[in-house]
């Protein structure tokens, strides 16, 4: 695919797009620490409120007396979940009245039974200690294998589910629900023809743990309400810190868009994790009540949500001889999170996964998805699919059996550009492959059969991965010539994607002008936002932005031809424009837009480009342009992984000390096609963060719980391993722009596609040759020699 629909897709030479792009429009905010953030925020005369938090992984509430907490001087309103207040705000029309707060708590430090609201935070923490709140403790699941067992406590019953989200894809044909176990079963082809097919069968554990997203502004909001001098009668609430929810948040107190002001767009880094904590939801209520603004604000402690649900993968696949994979059976047991987590990384993965990228078509996905207590999964997870590196696994071990490079495992096994039956090559993929093997000079060798010269053992690994652009979103596009100066306006959000910055450059681009002269306006009553499904926020964002672009630019050279046509009047000092100068005759007189282009802030005329005039002096109109859409469908949204365009490929070395059990990461290498490089600075940042989270993961990051409390031990930014910047090892990168996304100028981004679980994990099996399960610490790198 390419992009052959919008205005010129085909665009071969590049001024402003695909360039480095440093400062940001908001870098010196956010490197200055101008830029606020919910937990920024104060006003006049401000109260604070804090929710009563489970001290249980699982606990009803049976009674709340809150008496002495609102005898104490300074505390200001306790409300309790039955407080009518909350009844309306969580009701639904369709269904019985529900309290926004509930008195069941199915993890531990979830919102539960009461919030207080005093005059400082420490009040609020006051008050809640003198709470006197009975408490029924309940069964826990911890242990997801525990939990699936027949005879283990059920821990959610009907009552406690929630809607399903916008990714789950309930089963019709899966099992009854057992237990604490749901099923989710695919199964394509014929499973056991695959097994006939195979030379050799080999089975295998891939187990996925959870990590901490780490959100690192936690959220929070202060919310007020004032009156509105210009919408007519009805107070206006005023929210910050609810970003690019706004109106989500005006609907819930029945106020209209217009009416909901917010004012501040930074949101901080929230990957992939679009959903709303009570602490930014709940401050317009607790305003109304009091009078007065109200500021609530989570804790890091609080702020220890899933960024990937635990799973523990049970593969056996069939490959033949020449290492052809015949069969993919996968079963799996997969962590449904609290009530209200995502159905990423459970039923998603079946729809969208590697193993629709391979020419084996007999594939079954078995999973059992285990109700927990564990925590919670917000919208979407960093690894999406969860699953992915299961596959890659797989291509270490057949090639590891055979001998062969895993390379060239994946090249059998990959499938043609447009279905699982197409044996054609993938250009993509293989001009990935053709420069990563000179880039890392890449020369495989089986475990255990390189030492460095300081003795240590040598480890490499190879992973594929499709660039998807994920197709979700439509945008609404806006752009303004005044004063001689293009404006862009947006309600952001600023999320540090920088999404804002590649659509000014493609405007730049488009109309011929340098980055710079593309006035970025910021306001939340706007509609455009750049930010979309995965790697729409770039992409397809820039594709509508590019119409809208070429839009005004055939308004203002419209507009230009006319002022050309119809020049001002004499000036009653003499000549045109006054004191005595005569103007020079207007090169554009007499032209068509077809004759004229945009260069270098300028309006040429094609046939002659030394015939121009400044945009700045070529009209003197205000000249509004909008366009609403999207690109074509993404071959993403289309085929799931059953058709490829653009792909990736990462590499991966370490050196594995036998006597320490110390892992370190030699170099991280990528070469990656997005399809079109949109703005390179964005590009490099978005490998060098998810490499960041793949070491943590495979390395350091582990939840530790109490199995007999089901209590978090290490939610905490000492206890809790991240890596830090003396870890990081520099990501080695390479770009490749073969064109073929369809999105502006033949995208389709890099989405969280080379986040991995496994790659560093398969590099250390190829350094010792045991598997050692992530996060591998030394100790269980010892562990798995036999050492300890």
């Amino acid at each position: 695919m390419a992009d052959i629909v919008g205005i010129n897709g085909q665009r071969e030479e590049f001024r402003v797009v695909g360039k480095p792009n440093l400062p940001g429009v908001l870098s010196y905010a956010l490197a200055t620490g101008v830029a606020k953030f919910g937990t920024d925020y104060t006003a006049p005369d401000m109260l604070f409120a804090k929710f009563l938090r489970s001290p249980y992984a699982h606990a009803k509430i049976l009674s709340i007396d809150a008496t002495k907490a609102k005898a104490i001087p300074g505390v200001v309103d306790v409300i309790l979940w039955d407080d009518p207040d909350l009844m309306n705000l969580g009701g639904s029309p369709f269904g019985p009245p529900k309290s926004y707060l509930g008195t069941v708590a199915h993890q531990e430090k979830q919102e539960v039974g009461a919030i207080v609201v005093a005059e400082s935070e420490e009040l609020c923490e006051e008050a809640l200690r003198q709470l006197d709140v009975q408490w029924e403790v309940l069964p826990h699941v911890i242990d997801l294998r525990k939990g699936a067992e027949p005879d283990y406590p059920v821990v959610r019953g009907p009552e406690d589910e929630g809607p399903p989200d916008m990714f789950s894809m309930p089963d019709p044909n899966a099992p009854a629900k057992q237990g604490n176990v749901s099923f989710v079963n695919k199964i394509e082809g014929d499973i056991e023809e695959g097994y006939k097919q195979a030379d050799y069968i080999i089975e295998y554990d891939t187990n996925l743990p959870a990590f901490a997203s780490h959100i690192p502004n936690p959220p929070a909001s202060i919310a007020w309400w004032e009156d509105d001098p210009y919408h007519g009668p009805g107070k206006s609430l005023h929210i910050e810190g609810a970003v690019q929810r706004r109106e989500n948040v005006g609907q819930m107190y029945h106020v209209p868009a217009e009416k909901t002001i917010q004012e501040g767009l930074f949101q901080g880094g929230k990957y992939c994790d679009w959903g709303l904590r009570m602490s930014q939801e709940i401050t317009p209520l607790l305003a109304k009540r009091t009078g007065r603004p109200v500021r609530c604000a989570n804790t890091r402690e609080e702020t220890f949500d899933f960024l990937m649900n635990e799973r523990f993968c049970h593969l056996r696949v069939g490959f033949t001889k020449e290492g052809l994979i015949t069969v993919i059976d996968d079963n799996s047991i997969a962590d449904n999170g609290v009530p209200g987590s995502s159905a990423f990384g459970v039923a998603q993965d079946q729809g969208y996964g590697p193993y629709y990228t391979l020419k084996c078509q007999n594939i079954s996905q078995k999973y059992k998805v285990v109700d927990s207590n564990r925590g919670k999964l917000y919208t979407s997870g960093q690894h999406c699919p969860f699953n992915w590196d299961t596959l890659t696994m797989a291509i270490a071990i057949i090639a590891e059996k055979l001998g062969k490079d895993p390379i060239d495992i994946a090249k059998l096994n990959l499938h043609g550009p447009t279905s699982q039956s197409d044996t054609d090559e993938v250009p993509s993929f293989e001009a990935c492959i053709e420069a990563g093997r000179k880039y890392t000079d890449w020369n495989w060798h089986p475990a255990r059969a390189k030492r460095l010269p300081d003795g240590r053992l040598h480890g490499a690994s190879f992973r594929y991965q499709m660039c998807p652009r994920h197709a979700f979103s439509g945008y609404d596009c806006k752009l303004e010539l005044r004063g001689g100066k293009v404006h862009m306006p947006t309600q952001g959000p600023c999320t540090g994607i920088y999404a804002v910055e590649a659509n000014a450059m493609v405007v730049a681009e488009e109309l011929g002008l340098n980055y710079e002269d593309v006035i970025v306006d910021f306001d939340y009553r706007e509609k455009f936002t750049p930010v979309g499904g995965g790697s729409d926020g770039t992409t397809a964002s820039s594709w509508a932005m590019k119409e809208c672009a070429n839009i005004l630019k055939q308004k203002i050279l419209e507009s230009a031809i006319k002022a050309a046509e119809n020049p001002p009047a004499p000036s009653m000092f003499g000549g045109f424009g006054g004191f005595g100068r005569q103007q020079a005759p207007n090169p554009l007189k007499g032209m068509k837009p077809e004759d004229l282009d945009m260069v270098g802030g300028n309006i040429i005329v094609k046939a002659d480009p030394s015939k121009s005039i400044a945009l700045a002096s070529a009209t003197q109109e205000n000249i509004f342009a909008t366009y609403s859409g999207r690109p074509p469908a993404a071959l993403w949204s289309t085929g799931m992984g059953k058709m490829l365009d653009t792909m990736n490929t990462a590499y991966c070395e370490v050196a594995v000390d036998e006597e320490t059990g110390e892992v370190e990461i030699l170099k991280l290498s990528v070469v990656a096609d997005p399809g079109k490089v949109m703005r390179l600075t964005s590009l490099e940042s978005q490998i060098d963060q998810v490499m960041f989270f793949s070491q943590g993961c495979q390395l350091l990051e582990e939840y530790v719980f109490d199995e007999r409390t089901g209590v978090r031990l290490n939610a905490n930014m000492i206890d809790y391993k991240k890596p830090t910047m003396l870890d990081v090892p520099s990501v080695n990168r390479k770009f490749l722009e073969t064109r073929a996304g369809n999105a502006a100028y033949g995208a389709n981004g890099i989405s969280h596609s080379l986040a991995n679980t496994h790659l560093i994990i398969i590099a250390i099996y190829n350094a010792i040759g045991v598997w050692v399960d992530p996060p591998a610490t030394p100790d269980k790198v010892l562990k798995a020699l036999g050492k300890c």
